[in-house]
This record gives structure tokens, sequence and C-alpha cells, in this order.
């Protein structure tokens, strides 16, 4: 780069302003999500929470809770850091200013509109995809100009090289947007009711391929990117293996695809298409693993920083989580083992490993990299504060997956336990009734995960307000591919 051109490199400022405001979008609706969570999880206990009100039942809640913490709170995160992590490492303004605008105004009006039609009992039915067809039309609008935002930025780079992070953003953007218009093909019959053009078996086949690779892309290849960024800068460590990273996005985007059958073991679908979802999320260990090894190595020469630094010790607690979870996800889908655990707490455990373990965590830590150089401190407000998080979010996440891990086997087992002459050992009552001391802890780790994120939004709020900048300009131009955590493949080594 000439002397011209660097000069100039200098005077262009990113666009820091969509950023910040899809951080703190993050933050709150993460309050907001995971406090639903907690009073449906409090419901289970005390069925007289819902109030006797249609509004707070537990039918409608639940889809809320989901929603507001994998749209609401995920997808804010996953624009703050795309935007954040492709204006960094293309070393140019995002594409337009107004799109990307639009994709936070936009989003939030999905979202608002969200937390008004669910508790009201409008609903398509599908997982992860009860939203009506209004605001699947706007979700769609909003996907369209993120997509332009983030490949425009791509494409003016100034940098040859395409940092991997920005692989697995890619292609998180083109396959949610493949899944949700496919998957939300419907004929409206009113202003708040549409029903699906599949029916049957083909419908359950379409959700669940559009279900699991939520999983896959929206909370799995995405968050990754965020991983390969925030590891190695944090870390201040190259990239353990830039060739496996390359790997590990075309074996996981691929795989990926085809596992969702093992949504529907034992049922109606054909045999076939079930024995290949279960070998396809088989084979999917070993690009998970892949990826999560690479991370961990990633922080070979670090290590005596996790004793003082609980960024790095969010992050790798992420991948740990991420590690276990995937290897968990891929035992169910064994027909065997499914037997055993489908329909019980041992799936809520399994979700909850990947959503809080994985997802949550990799947030905080990417968050608490981000927000500070996104206002310009130093870091933040209290750094006491990031360590009690830690230890506060994963104490919560221990108890509560463990607690739906010992329920879940023990409803598998009931349920299927029999007597000499073949009828049931235990009533479905009696296994309800087991499993109430487990509910108590789950509560108590969800309560403990949400103090965890409200120590967060105090101390994101002091660092925004309460501490003096380090420097009040907008931080400018830094060439990321020159930094030592970042290894192109001219140079990439294993």
């Amino acid at each position: 780069m000439g002397t011209s051109d660097t000069i100039g490199a200098q005077a262009e400022v990113f666009n820091y302003r969509v950023v910040r405001q899809f951080t703190i979008a993050t933050v709150f609706w993460g309050v907001v999500g995971m406090a639903v969570g907690v009073l449906i999880a409090a419901q289970l206990i005390w069925p007289e929470l819902n109030f006797n009100t249609p509004w707070f039942s537990y039918g409608r809640l639940r889809p809320l809770h989901t929603n507001g913490v994998i749209f609401a709170f995920g997808g804010s995160a996953l624009f703050a850091t795309a935007y954040y992590v492709v204006q960094r490492t293309c070393q140019v303004r995002l594409f337009s200013d107004k799109l990307a605008a639009f994709t936070f105004w936009g989003w939030q009006v999905v979202l608002v509109a969200a937390v008004i039609t669910l508790p009201l009992g409008y609903t398509s039915t599908k997982e992860y995809a009860e939203l009506e067809w209004p605001i699947d039309v706007l979700i769609t609008l909003v996907w369209v100009a993120f997509a332009v935002v983030f490949f425009g930025t791509i494409a003016k780079r100034r940098v040859k090289h395409i940092y991997v992070a920005n692989w697995f953003f890619g292609s998180y953007i083109l396959t949610i947007a493949v899944l949700h218009i496919f998957n939300n093909l419907e004929l409206p019959v009113s202003m708040w009711k549409s029903y699906s053009v599949y029916a049957g078996v083909q419908d359950a086949m379409v959700q669940w391929w559009y279900g699991h690779n939520a999983v896959g892309f929206f909370l799995t290849t995405s968050f990754l990117g965020m991983m390969y960024y925030f590891v190695p800068k944090q870390a201040e460590r190259p990239i353990y293996s830039y060739r496996l990273s390359i790997v590990h996005f075309w074996a996981l985007a691929f795989t990926y695809m085809w596992a969702g059958p093992h949504h529907l073991l034992y049922t109606s679908l054909p045999d076939w298409t079930q024995t290949l979802g279960m070998a396809l999320s088989l084979i999917l260990l070993a690009p998970s693993w892949g990826g999560m090894i690479n991370g961990i190595m990633t922080v070979s020469g670090a290590w005596h920083k996790l004793r003082t630094d609980p960024i790095l010790k969010f992050l790798v607690v992420a991948l740990s989580f991420y590690g276990m979870s995937t290897f968990e996800g891929s035992m169910m889908s064994i027909r065997t083992v499914n037997a055993l655990s489908h329909y019980t707490d041992w799936t809520i455990g399994h979700v909850h490993s990947g959503a809080l373990g994985w997802v949550a965590m990799i947030t905080f830590g990417s968050f608490y990299y981000m927000i500070p150089r996104l206002y310009g401190r130093t870091s933040m407000a209290s750094m006491k504060l990031v360590e009690l998080h830690f230890w506060v979010a994963t104490l919560g996440v221990v108890l509560y997956i463990s607690s739906m891990w010992i329920a879940g086997v023990m409803q598998g087992l009931m349920w299927s336990a029999t007597g000499e002459d073949g009828t049931l050992t235990y009533s479905f009552v009696e296994a309800v009734k087991a499993t109430y001391p487990f509910y108590a802890i789950r509560l108590m780790g969800g309560l403990l995960f949400l103090s965890g994120m409200c120590i967060m939004a105090w101390n994101t709020w002091k660092t925004v307000k309460g501490q003096p900048k380090v420097n009040p300009a907008v931080p400018l131009y830094s060439p990321d591919a020159r930094d030592p955590a970042f290894i192109g493949p001219a140079s990439a080594t294993a």
C-alpha cells in the first residue's frame, strides 16, 4: 500500500454506530429472553405463576423464550460481531450505512412484533419458526439487506485475503436465507394466520431440515465466526492451523445440512431417511471437534493467561462446551440412545449445554473484548465483575444441564420400565413427581445464569457511561491483517 493510500485509509472511520446499537440490543434482549426462561422454568414447579391468564401460559411464553434467546439475543450478537469483524479484517467501512441502519431497526421491529404476537397466541406452530407471515416477510427483507451489506463489504475489501471468520459469517447468512424462505412457504388466510404449503411427514421433514440447521448455522457456524476472530485476538496467538480452519469450514457446512432427520427417529419418516440423518450426525462429530481442537490449541502458549484473564476464560469454556455438546448430539442421534433420550429432559439439557455453554459464553467473551474498543475505553468498567459473571454463569450452566441429564435419563427409564406381564411399572404422574426436585435445581441454575446476564448489563452500562475515554475519537483504521493473531494462507502452518 502506497503512502497516499495509507493516509487515506487512516482517515477512514469504521461504522461502529450500528455495531454499538446491536451490542446494546444484545445485552437488553439477553436479560429479557433469559428472564422469560426463568419464569417458565418456575411455572413447571408452580403452575399458578401463569396467573390464570392465557398471555402468561407456558405454551405461549415458551416460544417467546426460544425466539428471545435465539433471534433477539443471539441474532443481535451475530449482527454486531459480523459487522465488527468484517470491517476490521477487510479494512473498510461497511458497504452501506443506510442499509446497515435498516437491518438494526428492521430487526428490532421483528423482535417487538414477536413479543406482542406470541403471547397473544398468533403462531405458525413451527419450532423456532413460530412467527406469522407478515413478520416473516420483514425478516426476509432485513436478511437480504444484511447479505448486501456483508458481502458488499467483502467485495470492496482492501486486502486480497478473506479471513476465515468471514467465511463462517457468510455461510450462515446464505444458509439461513434459504432455510427461512423454504420452511416458511405458507398460504395466508388472514392478517395473522397462515398454513404451511407442506403437509404430514413432508412438513415435519422440512421443519426439521430447518430446525436442526437453525442450530447448525444460526447457533454454530455463525458463532464459530466469533471464535476464529476473538480467541486469537484475546489470546494474542495465531490460529493453531489455518488449513484446519478451512477444512473445518467445508466439512461442517456440507455435513450439517443433512443431519435434520435425527429429530424424527421412530416416526413415520422413511427408514432410509432416518438412517441417513443418523449417519451424517455421527460423521458431523469429526469437523465439529476439528474446530474445537483448533480453537483450544490456539491458546497454546497462553494458558497462563487463564489465571488472570476472565475474558479468555469465557472463550475457552465456550469451546469446551462446544466440543461436549457436539459429541452429545452425535451420540443422541444413534437410534438406541435416542430410544431412551427422545421426548425427555435429557434433550433439554443437551440444548442448553450448547445454548448457554457455547453460544452465550462465546458471546460474553467476544463482547467483553469488543465493548471497550467500541467506546474507546481501556477495558470494561470492572474486570472483577467480569470474573464474577464468569463463575456465576459457569455454575448456572452446570446446575442446569446436570439436573436435566439426570431427570432425562430417569424419565426414559421410568417410561420404558415394564413388569413381567408387560404392563408399565410407573404411571406418567409418578415420573413427573420424581422429576420435580430436578426442576427446582434447573430453576436455580437459570436464576444464576440470568444474574450473570444482569451483571453484564450493569458492567456494560458503567463502561459506556462511567469511564473516561482513552481517545474521544472513534478508533480509526487498524490493519488486522498485519496482526500476529492472523495468519493468511500464504503463511499458514499447522
